[in-house]
């Protein structure tokens, strides 16, 4: 589980530390925030793999926060584990129904959050697509959220990374807009077909001239992802 990255949200700069130090030890990255206004922009620009939430927080609290990023099409995916004094059952109710995937009580022990947040992982990360996948020097790793051309780095946003990954173990198929939709957004959100072409092109973009011909479209049907040359 080394290399993932974990967002710590807590307004105790103490707690923050005591994480950081104990998550770091276990060969994560670690980024920390004191409030869900200096989380938010973090998130969106550098997707973590794991969120750490304190749910009394200033201003907007953590429960209101988790809703929040459950509700947007780009962090609705992202784990999170609730850190909450907050130790009875309605209130862990709340939260799971909020849609956070597990919580854990203060006072806590730093080897039962590692314990609890490798389970959570393993949880999110579907079986058989760990390793990296390779296609005409093109490799995108699943597990560091990393994407090469040539062993250079590009960057993707979260959407275009899930449709390119999406692709590149669903090679020499078309795909109408409809069926994207469903497959990488989830048929749970409601967005317009045309969404998907806008970040078909973005893909493309961010491929660079070596590897857009990957991305095909198929006149009267939508999408294909080939390393044959339409």
């Amino acid at each position: 589980m080394s290399g993932k990255r974990v967002l710590i949200v807590d307004d105790e700069a103490p707690i923050r530390e005591m994480i950081a130090v104990a998550l770091e030890m276990a060969g994560y990255e670690c980024q920390e925030a004191d409030s869900a206004q200096a989380a938010h922009p973090m998130i969106i620009d550098n997707q973590p793999d794991m969120i750490l939430l304190d749910w009394m927080m200033p201003g907007t609290s953590g429960i209101e926060f988790a809703r929040r990023l459950r509700k947007d099409e780009t962090t609705a995916d992202i784990p999170i584990i609730m850190l909450t004094a907050k130790a009875d059952e309605d209130n862990k109710i709340q939260g799971l129904e909020t849609g956070i995937d597990d919580y854990i009580t203060k006072p806590f022990s730093p080897r039962e959050l590692v314990a609890r947040l490798k389970t959570v992982l393993r949880r999110a990360t579907p079986k058989g697509i760990e390793e990296p996948i390779t296609i005409d020097s093109l490799t995108l790793d699943p597990v560091s959220h990393r994407v090469s051309s040539e062993l250079k780095p590009l960057e993707l946003g979260p959407t275009e990374f899930r449709l390119l990954q999406f692709f590149m173990t669903h090679q020499d198929r078309a795909y109408s807009r409809s069926q994207l939709l469903d497959l990488v957004w989830g048929g749970n959100v409601y967005v317009e077909e045309r969404t998907v072409d806008v970040h078909i092109r973005r893909l493309r973009k961010a491929l660079g001239e070596r590897h857009d011909y990957l991305i095909q479209t198929v006149r009267g049907t939508g999408y294909r992802f080939s390393s044959q040359v339409a």
